[in-house]
């Protein structure tokens, strides 16, 4: 320890070459400038970098490694600045030996959809290919001060359905330290995508989304080595996605192919095979399954086709309130009988805009209390979220409804409870993550304010998950097809189509808009749907007590037993 400074002296121990040192640290908050010395005797130094930058934020954006120019030293001597701030202790270091690392071929990514739910951005990219090794993604972005934590995730099939498995996480920033700037986009990845797409997902939470210009990534190069017995022309052949991988004796080569020299060589450009014969897209898929009795489903919507192939339909709020939590009781129908399916739920979330009123009780004085309705009862709302003009408040918010049980009573159900504060320097918009899927179409947010003023809000949305329905289907203007739901007593399907999701994930897909949604329920089912709390007793007592009449009408006409 010195006067404005930290000098942390080490021996390397090693004659390999190195070019940076890690240091390590309990600390969690903390920017530093460090200079590096090297030296062979420890008597005399020479200074190898200057000013390199380490911190640890808050928010787990973090640079520990401390880079130079490779070298050979036997002693490394850093002068850590502590006169901005106060020392941080250091643990200990690693030294970052310089090695070889695998080629790669950077290439830009083409950027399918961008969405912006809240908080996140979610982005879709191309990689071009299935099946590809990746060693590293980039975001490149012209924002000058920022830092973000970033998920990387593909589709995957589940027991449930498609899901998106998260593959990567990592912290990108640019910082400024000291008048200079710092900045990690790159995500490490170093693993091999199945599938050909790749979502990033940048968590802004209360910050703006960030302006990306551009998504690449570099792929490490794939090489095939084989044993050429005679000089020629041989061929390479590539695309077929249905055929099953080589099985090839080379035991009799193996020692002779480990200590021959290879010679590289680069194929020509890529051309098409004259003989080739396009299969149909995902040809093992059967276009029809079992039958269905769909007396037992109360709603459908037609699903227009324009053209053959894999389809994909969002399933929209009004139809996600009609059906079961799981969707399970979803089911696609071409006369009479099923289409297999996958259902993909994905991280997109859409927002509701809500109306809402102050709603208080004059019972409760010092309670503020606002009402907000959904375009219909049941809505799948995951989230509820506003904002709050007030500068200063700390205040528990409680979420709930009011539901009917079947006796025709109400009461309060609870639908999420959270503490908000907010201050004049940090304002954070109010987030309710819903803990039960409510039943009605309003719901009440209310507080305590005790002895200080109310709180005013403003700006009431909700969210809800995107779910979407993936098939193969063809046009056929005589047989349309469509998606049904509304039974409570059906049970997920399983299709085998399960088998080649793989196929189905990697196929373009066509996106097509359910029609308006029918009732397709009995009249009679109907009338008793509609009917609920004590209008229900009521109907159904009525309906007794006709019964009953008519029986008596009916005894007076038989005969006596005398008769």
């Amino acid at each position: 320890m010195e006067t404005g400074a930290t000098r942390v002296i080490i021996k390397t121990g090693t004659a390999a070459p190195v070019n940076g040192v890690v240091l390590e640290t309990p600390s969690r908050q903390f920017v530093k400038a460090v200079d590096v010395e090297a030296s062979r005797d420890g008597l005399s130094w020479k200074k190898v970098a200057a000013g390199e930058p380490i911190f640890q934020l808050p928010n787990d954006a973090a640079k520990s490694r401390v880079s130079f120019p490779e070298g050979s030293w036997e002693f490394l001597r850093l002068t850590v600045d502590d006169r901005r701030s106060e020392p941080v202790p250091f643990t200990g270091a690693e030294l970052c030996k310089a090695r070889a690392m695998a080629p790669v071929e950077s290439i830009p990514l083409k950027i399918k959809s961008h969405e912006e739910s809240l908080g996140t951005t979610r982005l879709d990219v191309d990689l071009g290919a299935a099946n590809q090794t990746l060693a590293s993604l980039r975001l490149e972005t012209n924002e000058p001060l920022f830092t973000r934590s970033v998920t990387l995730a593909t589709p995957e099939l589940g027991e449930d359905g498609i899901r998106e498995r998260t593959v990567a996480e990592a912290v990108i920033y640019r910082v400024n330290v000291n008048g200079k700037s710092e900045a990690h986009l790159d995500i490490p990845l170093e693993l091999q995508v199945r599938s050909r797409e790749l979502l990033v997902l940048i968590h802004n939470e209360d910050s703006p989304p960030l302006s990306i210009n551009a998504v690449r990534v570099d792929r490490r190069l794939a090489r095939l080595i084989f044993f050429a017995n005679q000089a020629g022309r041989y061929s390479l052949l590539s695309g077929n996605s249905q055929v099953t991988a080589p099985r090839y004796d080379l035991s009799a080569l193996g020692e002779q192919l480990k200590s021959a020299n290879a010679k590289e060589i680069a194929p020509s450009a890529l051309a098409a095979n004259p003989n080739y014969k396009a299969p149909e897209a995902l040809a093992a898929v059967t276009l029809s399954g079992a039958k269905i009795d769909i007396e037992k489903w109360k709603f459908r919507r037609s699903l227009p086709l324009t053209q053959s192939g894999v389809q994909e339909v969002e399933l929209d709020p009004e139809l996600l309130a009609h059906t079961l939590p799981d969707q399970r009781d979803v089911r696609l129908v071409r006369e009479e009988r099923q289409i297999p399916f996958l259902l993909e739920r994905t991280s997109i979330a859409r927002r509701i805009n809500l109306n809402s009123a102050p709603a208080n009780d004059p019972k409760k004085p010092s309670w503020s209390r606002w009402s907000m309705k959904l375009p219909q009862p049941g809505l799948p709302i995951a989230r509820l979220v506003c904002i709050s003009p007030s500068p200063l408040f700390h205040r528990e918010m409680r979420l709930w409804e009011e539901v009917t049980d079947e006796r025709g009573d109400k009461y309060p159900c609870e639908l999420g409870r959270v503490v908000w504060s907010q201050t004049p320097s940090s304002k954070r918009d109010l987030i309710v993550d819903l803990t039960a899927r409510p039943q009605s179409d309003t719901f009440f947010l209310e507080t305590d304010n005790g002895d200080n003023p109310p709180i005013e809000l403003r700006d009431f949305r909700a969210y809800y998950s995107v779910a979407r329905v993936l098939f193969k289907a063809t046009p056929d203007s005589s047989k349309p097809v469509w998606i049904y739901y509304g039974n409570r007593d059906a049970i997920a399907p399983h299709y085998d189509l399960n088998l080649v999701s793989s196929e189905l994930l990697r196929a373009e897909r066509t996106p097509i808009t359910a029609s308006a949604e029918e009732n397709v329920s009995g009249r009679v089912n109907r009338v008793g749907e509609t009917l609920t709390g004590t209008s229900r007793y009521i109907f159904w007592g009525a309906l007794t007590l006709v019964v009953i009449a008519l029986l008596a009408i009916m005894s007076r006409f038989l005969p006596r037993t005398d008769q």
